[in-house]
């Protein structure tokens, strides 16, 4: 996948925030059109909202209905994702964090997420908080 200078990238959180009505998800809706999201995401994303009751056919395509790509986690992002370790640890990101902080750093493009302490990242990605 090419990357298109308006891409923003989304973190399973926003995706949530969209589909579940959330504070902040009114900021949302202009960037979709703009919006991908690695595969490892989507997946967290679907997940949740298969465990709040929502069939997993339905959950996946509003998943998928809330971006406009799903980005395969390839070997590059993984190793990516796994060098972030000791910059993100001390704030509690998850193996899904990382692998959407290495998308964003792979298309140099902005983070898009609600959880605020990325806000305290110090690694070359744009975060910007939902909320």
């Amino acid at each position: 996948m090419s990357n298109e200078a308006s891409d923003v990238v989304f973190d399973s959180s926003v995706v949530l925030a969209w589909l579940l009505s959330e504070p902040g998800s009114d900021s949302i809706l202009p960037l979709i059109p703009r919006a991908i999201i690695s595969s490892v995401n989507a997946s967290e994303a679907h997940a949740q909202l298969v465990r709040r009751g929502i069939h997993s056919k339905a959950a996946w395509e509003s998943v998928v209905s809330s971006v406009r790509a799903v980005v395969a986690f390839d070997s590059a992002q993984a190793e990516t994702a796994g060098s972030l370790i000791k910059e993100t640890l001390p704030y509690g990101l998850s193996l899904g964090d990382r692998a959407c902080l290495a998308l964003a750093l792979a298309m140099h493009s902005p983070a898009y997420t609600a959880d605020r302490a990325w806000a305290q990242l110090k690694i070359n990605v744009e975060v910007r908080l939902i909320r």
